[in-house]
């Protein structure tokens, strides 16, 4: 099915392929910014400290983000 898909003309299949995939991802990025608006989830979250891990580990991705662009 999907070798089918791929062999359409002008590569119509691999623009249908991309907009899947950014519709699904732009699904993903909503939803998880309704589930995070929840008061109860962000409290629970807060327990957790999650927050603070992230300051944390923010220098560690900077500086791996620094390298790698060497």
């Amino acid at each position: 099915m999907a070798t089918d898909l791929m062999e359409t003309a002008n590569g119509e299949a691999s623009h249908k392929d991309t907009l899947y995939m950014m519709g699904g991802v732009a699904l993903m990025v909503f939803g998880a910014g309704l589930v995070l608006s929840n008061p109860y989830v962000r409290r629970y979250l807060s327990q957790f400290g999650v927050g603070n891990f992230a300051q944390t580990v923010m220098p560690d991705v900077e500086r791996y983000l620094r390298l790698r662009s060497m």
